[in-house]
């Protein structure tokens, strides 16, 4: 289980980090997810954290549009604030990843 956490965190990390260098690769990713399919794949990722399970049920009852309005307003709001959401990501992933890995115990 805490091999899977370590992976996810990394994923989180990863994604933030391409969001960080180049956010219009982000709005791309997140295009895929503007269309029914999509927001029943993003519903399904996001039940693996226990948090997000309530937005992942929630998700595809945004709609397509919905979906579509907000990647609009967000690549709307340029790449500082895209920047300053991966950043977010980028820093929660690391995070994630440097509290999973095995510490070693140096007396």
């Amino acid at each position: 289980m805490k091999q899977l956490a370590l992976l996810l965190s990394a994923f989180v990390a990863i994604i933030g980090a391409i969001g960080f260098i180049h956010p219009e690769a982000l709005i791309g990713i997140a295009r895929h997810f503007e269309t029914p399919a999509g927001l029943y794949a993003a519903a399904g990722l996001r039940i693996l954290g226990a948090v997000v399970v309530v937005a992942g049920f929630v998700t595809p009852f945004f709609g397509p549009e919905r979906a579509r309005a907000i990647v609009d307003w967000l690549s709307s709001q340029g790449p500082f604030v895209m920047r300053a959401w991966a950043g977010f990501a980028l820093a929660l992933g690391c995070f994630l990843v440097w509290a999973l890995l095995p510490k070693s115990s140096v007396a």
